[in-house]
């Protein structure tokens, strides 16, 4: 360990050499910073920004991008050509590395289409399909806070990698014997050898006719007052052209997180989940009497909405929203004639089950996935190749929504688009949107969940949550809040265990996640995070008190301890 902070001291960027320094004598910081190399698997890698083999820096950036070059170089001399669309948010060193990346590239002879501004995730997917590239890569940490970053890779389709390609540009990195020798290229040198050409007006263009084929409902009134907030982000431009295109001109930006800064200085965490990212925006829609408020994430594939209730602002929840969207876009399908009979609804599988109650009422397949939008855009691309179903929707409890095949991962700008429509359609029938809300719950039932996190870092942090899986595998429970466990599902062995001991085989991918279903069809799911040092469980209770949930946190903090 201190043979490789030893040269890191000595080779690594002069920008760093400092930061080295003052952790000479730090024993536990030196082993965090490099016990690993920052992890890539099928998102991409994500980190903290510094110095060391697991951070963020222009070593590991330019590692990272010189497995991609070899794989692609793998690919023929025809992939080269195609190339890789290049986008990133406004966090510290996005732009920066998002020209590093491009550089590495380019010593590989292969050709990069860089956006010359900020842009959210989803439309580097959708540029990596209008363009014809190979692949794309984003330079982003979605929204953890301003302490990271990360890079993102996309395939041809759009979406996030298969494990197949993962696993190839891991191997690739692998095989670079000195991290500090990988050949790039500045960016003057790199943008005078014609191999890396900058673009934006033409995707910009491009996208936003997309985003115009998804409203339902053109010619409602929209005198909606809105008020919207990127959040220091890279959404601001696009959702507020979208917006304004769509026709809703009472629009209210959250100035102040207007100006794209990655230090987030008007928040701890950029995060929509969080009510405390909305704290301006409530502020302002106070001051303007908004009745919808809007926010997106650093790199706007995530969507927050809060709602008027009465003298105050109520967040809908990533499954409540995606209930209602859901249940308007068929709705209005079938008003119009235009759902179709093959239709499907993807989801995770720790994503509400309201939205699948939905669905099949009106004879639309639902079908799950692991945790992950990159599963749900495999279903898009399976549906698009045997024309087995027409994909109407696909959404995931974490804030993340897709309406449009146009986009292969979760696409806040879009969804925002299609909320204000669908506000402004419930607006003009006199209905709110809770109350659209609470029918739906008096329909289908009363569908309520709860995310508990539990936070472990470093290498200790990893064994732990290690440790509560694998205790959980061996001393699953029998009862959870009263309640009997009538199957236990591990992905990770792709066995579903009946409460009489009958076992069932799980279709779906390989994944270290277990989930309990209990005797009245509530559940609980365990799995650790693949972005974040976290074991995460997730609960969906069905006409059940919220004092369960209360029980159900106690018992899983109890056992994780």
């Amino acid at each position: 360990m201190s043979n490789l902070y030893a040269t890191w001291l000595e080779r690594a960027d002069v920008i760093y050499k400092s930061e080295l320094e003052s952790i000479l004598d730090r024993t536990e910081d030196i082993e965090d910073r490099f016990y690993q190399t920052v992890p890539f698997g099928t998102g991409g890698m994500r980190g903290l920004l510094g110095a060391g083999t697991n951070r963020i820096n222009y070593h590991t950036i330019r590692l990272v991008a010189e497995g991609l070059a070899r794989q692609i170089e793998g690919q023929g001399e025809a992939a080269k050509v195609r190339g890789v669309v290049i986008a990133y948010d406004t966090r510290h060193f996005s732009q920066e590395f998002a020209y590093e990346t491009a550089g590495v590239l380019a010593r590989h002879g292969i050709q990069s289409y860089i956006f010359k501004e900020s842009r959210p995730t989803p439309e580097l997917s959708f540029a990596v399909r209008y363009l014809y590239a190979v692949a794309g890569v984003v330079i982003t940490a979605s929204h953890n806070p301003k302490q990271y970053n990360g890079f993102k890779v996309y395939g041809e389709d759009g979406a996030q990698l298969t494990p197949e390609f993962a696993d190839e540009i891991v191997a690739h990195m692998e095989s670079v014997e000195d991290i500090f020798e990988v050949p790039s290229m500045g960016k003057d040198e790199l943008l005078a050898s014609g191999l890396c050409t900058e673009v934006l007006d033409k995707i910009d263009d491009a996208y936003n006719g997309a985003l115009m084929s998804l409203m339902q409902r053109k010619d409602i009134e929209k005198d909606l007052n809105i008020v919207y907030t990127p959040l220091h982000g890279s959404g601001l431009v696009p959702t507020l052209r979208g917006l304004q295109e769509a026709g809703f001109t009472n629009i209210h930006v959250v100035e102040e997180q207007a100006v794209q800064d990655g230090a987030f200085p008007t928040v701890s965490y950029p995060n929509p989940e969080e009510k405390a990212a909305f704290g301006l925006a409530i502020e302002l829609g106070e001051r303007v009497g908004a009745e919808l408020l809007l926010a997106t994430d650093p790199d706007a594939d995530r969507l927050g909405v809060a709602v008027r209730d009465g003298g105050s602002y109520k967040l809908l929840t990533g499954n409540q929203l995606g209930a209602m969207l859901l249940h308007y876009l068929l709705s209005t399908k079938k008003e119009n004639g235009t759902l179709p009979s093959n239709g499907a609804m993807v989801k995770t599988i720790v994503t509400s089950e309201m939205g699948a109650a939905i669905a099949e009422s009106f004879g639309v397949t639902v079908i799950n996935t692991l945790t992950g939008f990159k599963f749900i855009a495999e279903q898009m691309a399976r549906f698009e190749k045997t024309g087995e179903h027409t994909f109407l929707f696909g959404y995931e409890e974490s804030y993340g929504y897709l309406a449009g095949d146009f986009v292969r991962d979760k696409d806040a700008v879009q969804i925002a688009l299609l909320t204000a429509e669908m506000a402004a359609y419930y607006k003009n029938e006199g209905k709110s949107l809770l109350e659209v809300l609470d029918a739906l719950y008096e329909q289908y039932g009363q569908y309520r969940e709860r995310l508990i996190s539990l936070t472990f870092e470093g290498m200790e942090g990893q064994q732990k949550i290690g440790a509560i899986m694998t205790n959980l595998r061996e001393s699953a429970p029998k009862e959870i809040a009263g309640l009997r466990v009538t199957r236990v599902e591990d992905y990770k062995t792709g066995i579903a265990t009946l409460a009489d001991g009958t076992e069932e085989e799980i279709e779906l991918p390989k994944s270290n996640v277990l989930k309990f279903i209990l005797e009245d069809g509530s559940w609980i799911c365990a799995r650790p995070s693949g972005t974040e040092p976290k074991c995460k469980f997730y609960i969906g209770l069905i006409n059940q008190d919220d004092s369960i949930f209360e029980h159900i946190e106690r018992e899983i903090l109890e056992f994780s301890k």
